[in-house]
């Protein structure tokens, strides 16, 4: 069996990957909110697994998050730690560097990333992949595979568990084709660059982003550029988000006139297991809200 080196900070002790995934209890870490929604379903009912998060469902989005003292004290004695990948968790060498053989699973393989061009015309992945149903289904088949791999003992269970949950997500990416076929081709304007997956897969085109990061501060120039590309477009819906200030959309609507909602990038939340299912409904009719 493959071996993880799990560091105690406080003893600096080295134990065998076999020991920690016969132990009474081994712990699977997630990056962030999402990929912890995906996680439990995954691993749910089987209590000899320990699913944590890193973040507190605060954080939102993880762009230019700092490793903090009790991150890595986390990471210490975790047997796996599950990443959205494609750029999301930018602090990811220092874990691997600091954690060499602390298993890490990548939820980016197997899906097609897109790629947006920076202020320098350079690309850039875009991370917010599970924001199409599809997607989703990959991430967790690739948890399945290699919590298969970690925890062989409860290979059954963790893949009658990832088969469930995917026959849910097919099952709710085809309502979801079906519920939003009304607004296809229909244009809107998003607070960040959250919602290029959820557009994709369900046929909306972003007319244009208010801001690229959350924590950006349009200068006036930027938020004059937004408002005539809003105005181009026909003043279509703008969507916020509920975890970020909505200053900027607020400002381009009073000069617009179009009008604001909210859609949702799933990134905090409560921790049930269906709530990935209750957040992508909710965005579906916030859309045919805003275009009825």
């Amino acid at each position: 069996m493959r071996r993880i080196l799990i560091f105690l900070l406080s003893a600096l002790l080295v134990f065998s990957m076999t020991a920690c995934v016969h132990a009474e209890t081994a712990k699977v870490m997630t990056s962030f909110y999402p990929m912890y929604i995906f996680a439990l379903n995954v691993f749910g009912g089987i209590d000899a697994i320990e699913i944590d998060c890193m973040t507190a469902p605060e954080t939102g989005c993880l762009h230019d998050y700092q490793l903090l003292v009790g991150d890595m004290m986390k990471l210490s004695d975790a047997a796996a730690l599950i990443v959205c990948g494609a750029g999301m968790e930018n602090y990811l060498p220092d874990v691997q560097e600091q954690f060499p053989e602390l298993a890490v699973i990548d939820c980016s393989q197997g899906i097609d990333l897109l790629t947006e061009e920076d202020e320098d015309g350079d690309g850039e992945l875009n991370a917010h992949t599970w924001l199409d149903a599809r997607n989703a289904v990959k991430i967790v088949e690739t948890i399945a595979e290699y919590g298969c791999q970690l925890f062989p003992e409860f290979a059954d269970q963790i893949c009658a568990n990832a088969l469930a949950y995917t026959e849910r997500l097919n099952a709710l990416d085809e309502h979801l084709r079906e519920e939003l076929a009304p607004v296809q081709g229909k244009a809107i304007v998003t607070f960040h660059d959250a919602f290029p997956y959820f557009a994709n897969a369900y046929g909306l085109e972003i007319a244009a982003v208010i801001s690229e990061e959350h924590e950006e501060t349009l200068s006036p120039a930027q938020l004059s550029q937004v408002i005539e590309t809003v105005r181009q477009a026909g003043n279509p819906p703008l969507f916020t988000e509920p975890q970020y200030s909505a200053v900027a959309a607020y400002a381009v609507s009073a000069e617009t006139g179009a009008p604001i909602y909210t859609l949702d990038p799933l990134v905090s939340g409560a921790y049930e297991k269906d709530a990935y299912e209750t957040g992508m409904q909710q965005n579906a009719e916030a859309l045919l809200e805003a275009f009825k």
